[in-house]
């Protein structure tokens, strides 16, 4: 039976890409290019990738799943301290662990991961052999290596377990070559096979970008792979390589500034983001995604990603961060926890950030705690809370575990909103962790709130709503609940899948 996923090859993106080509291709009619003119050529496959990127993040399938924005949401939806109002449209079923395998928000994520791969294959195994020069095709083709290692590295992060669990647990499927009308769909491979591949599909984008300079921040090169390469060392446990590659990822990107902190995390040009999607007013699919973050722009329409309030006692009272932190006094929303990290842009757009400096500091911290060098670990984890004006770790008598937990509770306090609160609950096989916000008595605790006409109140403050598994369960490690189903359309059309 054929795939039913992988089967178009994205023609859409391919005949709108190649519609800005070379004149010659507009000679053609859009519904009969031919795919040697489109790949017998370099500029034209770099146009194929422009386009793989642009399906990857502005394609909506919904207004809750707008291209990969809906992966990194989900994963903070399903984490410790984002707590979802859930009578707003969204991300209610992520929050509730509900997610079937018929949900739309499923479907988008497997389709849009396993078309990118399909649209790089292509790229990869047919560019070799394009017109062209070998700057340029080394260029493209590490840059698809990269954009298909990512690809797999949220498949492997998402549909199974961690990899340090259990490698030879079966996963998802693994594609290298291009799809045809009569592909067959494949069984499921393991951890270890998709790691291998990733962990070879990036040293060799190492090598073809080792020299290549990007004129903008959504171009893949040297760092991003790095970065990449630092995710996916964490995740199998190789904690020198994920230390050493998360240093080269960060050297060529500071901290931002307190102020630069507080414009709403929007901007590609920011001097930490290492990679990120820009938006524009007239492309800015992944742009709807701010109005699901952004809880305190008047124009922003949903407000959902409110703080659990536990969140909040993480920080100390200097921490920059805690500026972010106000109590909602309008009546829709009264006594939620604000957490304005994420601002539109006065045009309502914002670019989406994928990787920061800050992130590969606390890997290079990581890293070294769970080698045993504690010194290490807490010089990088004191570097980055002092940019932030928090209070230094001091490690005196702690041990091991102690400066591990600390470095955690940094990720949670640092990447709130931007996508690993579920990712890490996997790879560290960790159990969720969402507690009560109560008195001695067990009563919801009392917050100030501004009204909209200026005057206080006091409310009980609104918190985390679901506190257990839908089957009443208490929260534990390695969960089923936390794994993402394979789509209904994919074991329906892939009988192959789980033999």
């Amino acid at each position: 039976m054929k795939l039913n996923i992988l089967t178009p090859l994205l023609l859409s993106v391919l005949l709108i890409s190649v519609s800005s080509c070379k004149k010659e291709l507009t000679t053609t009619p859009t519904n009969a290019v031919s795919a040697s003119l489109i790949y017998g050529d370099v500029d034209n496959i770099e146009t194929v990738l422009n386009g793989t990127w642009a399906y990857m993040n502005d394609t909506y399938f919904t207004y809750a799943n707008p291209g990969y924005s809906t992966i990194l949401r989900t994963s903070d939806a399903m984490g410790d301290d984002v707590a979802i109002i859930t009578n707003k449209y969204g991300y209610r079923d992520a929050y509730q662990f509900t997610l079937s395998t018929n949900q739309t928000r499923l479907n988008a994520i497997w389709t849009i991961m396993y078309k990118v791969i399909d649209n790089c294959n292509n790229i990869i195994t047919k560019i070799d052999a394009a017109n062209g020069s070998a700057e340029k095709k080394a260029q493209v083709k590490g840059q698809a290596l990269a954009l298909r290692a990512n690809s797999y590295l949220n498949l492997a992060t998402y549909y199974q377990f961690s990899y340090l669990k259990d490698p030879q647990a079966k996963a998802i499927p693994i594609y290298t070559t291009p799809t045809e009308a009569n592909t067959q769909g494949k069984p499921k491979s393991t951890l270890e096979e998709v790691y291998k591949l990733i962990t070879a599909d990036l040293s060799q984008a190492e090598t073809l970008l080792a020299s290549y300079s990007r004129p903008v921040k959504y171009k893949i090169n040297i760092d991003v792979v790095h970065g990449l390469q630092a995710r996916t060392y964490l995740n199998m446990g190789n904690w020198a390589l994920a230390a050493e590659k998360a240093a080269a990822a960060r050297k060529n990107y500071t901290y931002m500034t307190a102020t630069a902190y507080y414009n709403g995390f929007n901007d590609l040009t920011n001097e930490e983001w290492i990679w990120g999607h820009g938006q524009k007013p007239d492309q800015n699919t992944e742009s709807y995604t701010f109005n699901f973050l952004d809880v305190s722009s008047s124009s922003s329409y949903y407000y959902s990603f409110m703080a659990d309030p536990n969140f909040k006692s993480l920080f100390d009272q200097n921490d920059i961060r805690t500026k972010l932190f106000s109590w909602d006094g309008l009546p829709s929303r009264e006594g939620y926890l604000r957490y304005a990290k994420f601002k539109f842009r006065a045009d309502q757009t914002g670019d989406i950030v994928l990787m920061r400096s800050s992130e590969m500091t606390l890997i290079q911290a990581e890293g070294l705690a769970r080698s045993s060098d504690l010194q290490g670990a807490v010089q990088y984890l004191n570097e980055l809370r002092s940019a932030r004006n928090a209070d230094l770790f001091v490690l005196g008598t702690k041990t091991k575990e102690d400066v591990i937990a600390a470095i955690m509770v940094e990720r949670r306090k640092e990447l709130w909103g931007e996508g690993f609160a579920l990712s890490d609950i996997l790879r560290t096989q960790a159990a969720l962790v969402r507690l009560p916000y109560n008195d001695v008595n067990g009563n919801p605790i009392q917050v100030v709130v501004t009204t909209p006409d200026g005057s206080t109140k006091t409310v009980a403050a609104k918190q985390h709503t679901t506190l257990k598994f839908p089957d009443g369960t208490a929260f534990k490690p390695n969960s089923p609940y936390y794994l993402f189903n394979i789509p209904q359309s994919e074991l329906n059309t892939n009988p192959n899948i789980n033999k």
